[in-house]
């Protein structure tokens, strides 16, 4: 007879791999069906070229909480992470700013642009840090269903207004992180362009928005909810970023756990309105009590599905998730570190900047915004230069070296052409820009890789090549996120359950959809 299982879990990607870790350690018996031949989905390191292993989509680590990690025992099974020095940014005449995790040395750097902002630099990381606090117990939190009269919907909202009552009057301060633009945001607290755009930087990551446009303070905040230490809470992964999935995998299979890889999931078998297993690709069946999909909503609702099998109001939500993404990454493999003109050594303080953004005025990350708004590439794309091999020589032949360049906009659809005519020409753009700052870089280029949201979304399955799985707008998060009435990691179809980037809390490389939702199968089991 055919095995049984407990659980299916659609997608090795991290999420999908910490459910079904916490699952197995509960002893049950799980299996995970990955539609690549490599674990990771968005957080796999592939050996691009011969001797150089590439983290090729996501590139950092910042947002993984340090619960999971520790309930996991990652460290154990290769979890490690090298903390940042700082994070660099160049400007046009020739200045530059290091931002610290030592509060002290950054407004030693602030003070070159203004003495005011110095002052004021503690003041606005106190409440960013007050602000992330609140927010990381939100994140552990299943959202409720405020229009439920359901027991597990009633005592989580008393839990949410105890939260919130907690907090006094700072609610009204996060209410405008959470709606503000990330301008508006920092024009109340500093004066400094340089010191402005540094932070306003981040509200334009992955999202397809300006700083100007409203929303984008809560990506700030999303963006520095991490606290694993560094510059920012930001750090490379000891062998790449597949080393998250690698040691995730290594808990789960230490209890149990199966791992199939080249299993695409063709479609998830239900039978009246309950779930019973999964349909490979191959025609193989797979059976299963409960299946667990790490997809995103709408591949998992809309795809492997028929609609037909859910409320109307339910697909009409999944059918208007904004995920249309600007975002891109390019890869390189180089001779040298690129040698930035407005970087001294002996002035910042560290040998090489490892983590860099390229984004010298608000002007211009909007104006770069504005030209996605009409369906064009960024004539001049804002974008963050990583060089991993910087702390982690043996990702790259010896003497030799990796940059992670990820940055906006790149439209998914493009108004007037294509990607296949667009792709090199815009991928030239982006190192003439990476040449103003630091000359030679593309005489240094050895090989490159360039991957624009449909890339994104044909390789990582990332919906229209969305990293968080959809925007981080307040109409998608918390109990909205990914329909309302369905936040609370259940969905339509009994015992069918969803984990992924679409679930709360959203995207980035964080885990708590994973951990959330098999919490609550458990207490359902």
């Amino acid at each position: 007879m055919a095995t049984r299982y407990d659980a299916i879990v659609i997608g090795a990607g991290h999420n999908g791999l910490i459910c079904a870790a916490y699952l197995s350690k509960a002893g049950r018996k799980v299996l995970v069906v990955e539609r690549r031949s490599i674990i990771g989905g968005a957080t796999a390191t592939e050996e691009v070229w011969p001797g150089y292993r590439v983290s090729t989509a996501s590139y950092v680590m910042s947002m993984m909480q340090k619960k999971v990690i520790a309930d996991l025992e990652l460290p154990k099974y290769g979890w490690k992470m090298i903390p940042m020095d700082c994070l660099f940014t160049p400007f046009e005449d020739g200045r530059s700013i290091a931002m610290w995790g030592d509060h002290r040395k950054t407004q030693a750097e602030i003070a070159k642009f203004s003495k005011k902002d110095a002052e004021i630099y503690p003041v606005f990381e106190a409440f960013l840090e007050d602000s992330a606090k609140f927010v990381r117990k939100m994140l552990f939190m299943t959202p409720p269903n405020p229009t439920s009269r359901k027991l597990r919907d009633l005592k989580s909202m008393l839990q949410h207004a105890n939260a919130v009552r907690k907090l006094g009057t700072k609610i009204f301060r996060i209410a405008d992180l959470m709606t503000m633009s990330v301008s508006e945001f920092l024009d109340m607290y500093f004066e400094s362009d340089q010191i402005k755009v540094v932070k306003a930087y981040y509200g334009s990551i992955g999202t397809f928005l300006g700083p100007r446009s409203p929303g984008t303070a809560y990506v700030l905040l999303h963006h520095v909810m991490g606290d694993l230490g560094g510059a920012g809470g930001w750090g490379f992964m000891k062998g790449g970023m597949g080393a998250v999935p690698q040691s995730i995998a290594g808990c789960a299979t230490a209890h149990g756990c199966e791992i199939r890889t080249d299993a695409e999931v063709a479609q998830i078998l239900t039978e009246n309105g309950r779930v019973t297993g999964v349909a490979l690709q191959s025609g193989e069946e797979i059976f299963a009590n409960t299946v667990v999909t790490g997809a995103d909503a709408k591949t998992s609702f809309l795809k492997l599905l028929d609609s037909k099998q859910l409320p109307s109001d339910f697909v009409e939500a999944i059918q208007n998730l904004r995920t249309f993404s600007t975002a891109f990454k390019i890869n390189l493999a180089v001779e040298t570190p690129p040698a930035y003109k407005a970087f001294k050594a002996e002035q910042v303080g560290v040998d090489y900047p490892s983590y860099v953004h390229i984004g010298p005025t608000m002007e211009y990350l909007e104006r770069a915004y504005d030209d996605a708004k009409y369906g064009r590439p960024s004539t001049r794309p804002f974008f963050t230069p990583c060089m991993p091999t910087i702390v982690d020589p043996d990702l790259a032949p010896p003497g030799k070296h990796i940059i992670n360049i990820f940055g906006g906009h790149a439209p998914y659809e493009l108004k007037d052409a294509s990607w296949e005519q667009e792709r090199e020409k815009f991928a030239d753009r982006v190192l003439d820009v990476f040449e103003e700052f630091a000359p030679g870089v593309k005489d240094s280029v050895i090989e490159r890789q360039i991957l624009m949201p449909p890339d994104l979304e044909r390789i990582f399955a990332l919906p229209q090549g969305h990293i968080f799985h959809g925007e981080l707008s307040l109409d998608q998060l918390a109990f909205m996120r990914p329909a309302p009435g369905y936040a609370d990691y259940r969905t339509p179809i009994r015992n069918l359950w969803q984990c992924g980037s679409s679930t709360h809390p959203g995207g980035g490389v964080m885990g708590m959809g994973g951990h959330n939702a098999s919490r609550e199968i458990l207490k359902g089991w």
